[in-house]
């Protein structure tokens, strides 16, 4: 049976390097392998030149988020004909999914990869003004996923989420991201602490992603402040200032490393010891994962999905929000019983894969037009 073919639209894209980005490019590069076509519509940018089925189409500076760039809603004619429309995005090209469903009536899917109130922070003046934002933005969530025919979610958690508190009436379906487990595998990590000049007498501590506010990346520096470990970041963004300052005032060796190349990232994940996860606003955790796949364990905050991503004596611990000798304490027995936990991490990659991802997009994919 034929797959059918994709309309995906998204404001998150290449070079931007995020985890809405890896998982846009990774299902397309499963769905092409498979037999299947999927265009890709996204934000044009001058240092990306596009591959075959991709459309970049005008873009704009989003003013409150450095390097994130805004789509000019518009619908390439060149994606041609296609069976259904994907969005990953309720905003800018979101609207151009909206409108390409709907005029050529196709039914239309909208993942849900970000709780679009958490960054409230960014646009507002005051305590007052961010609660109005969050409430507008939970608003426009519901107005715009209503609209869809399925609502994509990439954990239980947050299915709970879109049901309970975004309130939609749009049916959800549960899709994990996936990790790309023959590229992400254990390596030696001893070149990786060779090349970045990093210690080998004492434990890595770590994570690598976008640097936001709303991902409480000091916490870790609390966290291990006293610590005998070395603390290491990989990623980058508008928080990373300020993180750099609060290490500076810390009793703790912390590094900043940067972008990483995603080729680097199997390198990453194993030189380190542990995992360091205090986001209280993930729809799956992507980066938790990935580190999993390379048998690191995690220690991470007992919120959002990473409450279901994070298993405690399996893949790694969690701690309670906000509560930073809990997170120093998992981050210990992370370090303590390491041996154990990556044995399990690595005995669970088959079921974090994008093909078993993929696999159940194709069900939902199928279920929709066999409904249509």
């Amino acid at each position: 049976m034929a797959l059918p073919s994709v309309g995906a639209f998204t404001d998150t894209y290449l070079p931007t390097v995020n985890g809405v980005t890896y998982t846009v490019q990774a299902w397309r590069d499963r769905w092409r392998d498979r037999g299947g076509d999927m265009a890709i519509v996204y934000p044009d940018a001058d240092d990306y030149e596009p591959d075959d089925r991709e459309y970049p189409v005008r873009s704009l500076p989003f003013p409150f988020y450095e390097g994130f760039r805004m789509g000019v809603p518009r619908v390439p004619e060149a994606i041609g004909d296609v069976d259904l429309v994907h969005a990953h995005t309720p905003f800018g090209l979101g609207m151009s999914a909206m409108r390409v469903a709907r005029s050529r009536d196709l039914p239309l899917l909208a993942s849900y990869h970000t709780p679009t109130s958490e960054y409230a922070a960014y646009v507002s003046l005051g305590d007052r003004v961010e609660r109005t934002v969050r409430r507008t933005a939970t608003s426009y969530e519901r107005w715009f996923f209503d609209r869809a025919d399925v609502v994509i979610a990439p954990s239980d958690r947050a299915r709970d989420h879109i049901v309970e508190t975004v309130d939609v009436s749009t049916p959800v379906e549960v899709v994990p991201n996936g990790v790309d487990v023959q590229r992400l595998q254990p390596v030696a990590g001893d070149d990786f602490r060779t090349r970045y000049d990093l210690p080998t007498d004492r434990p890595l501590v770590g994570y690598t992603g976008r640097h936001g506010y709303e991902k409480c990346l000091s916490d870790i520096i609390s966290a291990t402040d006293g610590m005998n470990v070395t603390v290491v970041f990989g990623g980058d963004g508008p928080a990373r200032d300020d993180i750099e300052a609060r290490a500076e005032a810390a009793n703790v060796d912390v590094r900043f490393l940067g972008f990483l190349p995603r080729e680097e990232l199997p390198a990453f994940y194993s030189a380190l010891d542990a995992f360091a996860f205090p986001s209280p606003v993930e729809t799956q955790g992507l980066v938790a994962l990935e580190a999993n796949a390379c048998g690191t364990p995690v220690a991470g905050v007992d919120s959002g999905a990473l409450a279901d991503t994070i298993e405690d004596g399996v893949n790694g611990y969690s701690y309670s929000q906000g509560d930073i000798t809990g997170f120093r304490a998992a981050i210990n027995r992370v370090l303590a019983e390491q041996d154990t936990l990556a044995e399990q991490c690595l005995s669970r990659r088959e079921t974090i894969s994008i093909d078993h991802a993929v696999d159940r997009l194709t069900d939902v994919y199928e279920s929709v037009l066999e409904d249509d």
